[in-house]
């Protein structure tokens, strides 16, 4: 008995907190649930970033689910990532089911149905707000990190936008830059070579291929006007709630270069745009990496960089990111090692690797009187998690096995019928449906280049006719020549006495 007392007094001394907080659920300990040792996340902790990682059918969905529904309730507005398209029920209130009452009657308060408002974001061809990004905003530094350019195919990109800066040619989509390093390559590399360098022709090859493999991934939608204001995702409803934007990706698990690309843009946008917050007693907007592999599937060093030092900087900013996959061996130990809260749901052990996995991440959590965190890692049931986050001063917390709380939302999809609905009745739907094409530097170098043909044209039919007269002219006085030497010819004394010679021959 004072074993199990002094538990709970370790738990609820370490999650113990004065401001506002997301209840999570409660510490358990040997299959038992001690609704006296609950477990509670801090809200100003919340931008400290995060991990969610388990097995298939942990109940990693759920917990994100949980996570953003209470989020939302605070006022703090969420992005998630719906690979899976498993997400859109979080519109809908729960139906309420007994099992969940009853799950709640062991965490020791009462389960709530509500529901949160959503927005539906695309990047794809699924429907909902588009999201763009120019190639300009990108500029050249993030868009040779994204191409894996060499530093040399990188001095290219830069003397690119350096050249359509100084000249105004807009750089909005990718044809535009297609165009751009054709353009360099062949009519214009003359008068670009002139200020800027000299341009390799096979580092603008390269990176033509390059721009061809993102097109293949669907980039071509994502870049491109009306480019998408952050701003947008921190909205909140009339009664407080934050908005819960849910960015559809269930048509890209293939494509984890256009992934990459958006969640890079995405974060550099918000950094670039967002005011330092300091020490704020809530996150400005969290944004939740289902699926999170995909980032770092088949990214170069030099993008894994990239992102490693947006997550070291975001936080700042007031924005928390929390990355949700199966294994946390999928995340770089460089980004594990700046989140806050982990959330670990079960680990299988069917393999070798998969045992070593397990050991690997038991190793990341805190030592623990009250659990063998090995053991506890395979046999945790579903809505169960291994829990470790940061107390108000941003102290770490005791390793607590928790029973975690149901989400207060529909725990399935929502009807086709239903998210027609709501993506119908979106305001920023319209806002960035409208495809705009405007004269940028594809239509201005196709311009520029007919207009020198054209000119070139005219000189050339000049210098042509000007041939033509100076060879009328010639022959012109060749003929003058040639008469006056005929009738030179035809006047002289012995031509004359050579004609009336033969004339007299045959009169007689």
């Amino acid at each position: 008995m004072d074993k199990t007392r002094e538990f709970i007094t370790h738990i609820k001394k370490s999650y113990q907190t004065k401001g506002d907080f997301i209840h999570l659920g409660a510490a358990m300990q040997n299959g038992k649930t001690y609704a006296d040792a609950a477990v509670k996340i801090p809200l100003k902790t919340m931008n400290r970033h995060g991990l969610i990682a388990g097995a298939t059918g942990t109940g990693k969905s759920k917990t994100l689910q949980i996570l953003a529904e209470n989020l939302s309730q605070k006022g703090v507005p969420v992005l998630l990532m719906d690979v899976k398209g498993d997400l859109s029920g979080i519109a809908k209130e729960s139906s309420g089911e007994a099992f969940l009452h009853e799950r709640h009657e062991k965490l020791g308060f009462p389960f709530e149905k509500a529901k949160s408002p959503v927005e539906f974001l695309t990047i794809s061809e699924q429907d909902g707000v588009r999201l763009r990004a120019t190639v300009s905003e990108f500029g050249p530094i993030l868009l040779s990190r994204i191409l894996d350019a060499t530093p040399t195919q990188e001095g290219v990109l830069a003397v690119i936008f350096k050249y359509c800066d100084d000249n105004q040619l807009p750089l909005l989509d990718l044809k535009d830059l297609r165009k751009m390093l054709q353009y360099v390559t062949n009519e214009g590399r003359e008068n670009i070579e002139e200020d800027y360098g000299r341009i390799s022709k096979a580092s603008t090859g390269a990176l033509l291929r390059k721009i061809v493999a993102l097109e293949q991934q669907g980039a071509s939608r994502f870049f491109g006007e009306r480019s998408f204001e952050v701003q947008d995702l921190t909205r909140k409803d009339q009664n407080g709630n934050g908005f819960v934007n849910i960015m559809r990706l269930t048509d890209i698990q293939d494509k984890p270069k256009l992934f990459s690309t958006f969640m890079l843009s995405l974060l550099a946008e918000i950094y670039n745009t967002f005011p330092e917050e300091g020490d704020s007693d809530k996150p400005k907007l969290v944004l939740f990496i289902d699926e999170a592999h995909l980032i770092f599937k088949e990214a170069s060093d030099a993008l894994q960089d990239q992102i490693e030092s947006i997550v070291k900087l975001i936080r700042s900013k007031g924005v928390g990111l929390y990355f949700v996959t199966q294994n946390p061996t999928d995340v770089p130990s460089e980004v594990l090692g700046q989140l806050g809260l982990k959330i670990q749901h079960a680990l299988r052990a069917f393999t070798a690797k998969d045992r070593k996995a397990i050991k690997l991440t038991a190793e990341n959590y805190p030592i623990s009187a009250y659990y063998d965190t090995k053991n506890e890692l395979t046999s945790l049931g579903i809505g169960e998690a291994l829990v470790s986050a940061l107390d108000e001063k941003g102290r770490p917390s005791a390793l607590a096995a928790t029973i975690l709380r149901a989400p207060m939302s529909r725990m399935d999809v929502l009807t086709e019928g239903e998210l027609e609905e709501l993506i119908a009745s979106s305001k920023l739907k319209a806002k960035y449906s409208e495809d705009i094409d405007r004269e940028s530097a594809y239509e201005l170098l196709n311009k520029k280049i007919e207009e020198a043909t054209a000119r070139e044209g005219k000189e050339k039919a000049a210098a042509e006719a000007e041939k033509l007269k100076k060879v009328s002219k010639t022959t012109s006085r060749t003929s003058k020549k040639s008469k006056g030497a005929l009738l030179k010819v035809l006047t002289s004394a012995a031509f004359i006495r050579g004609v009336m010679g033969v004339l007299n021959k045959l009169l007689k």
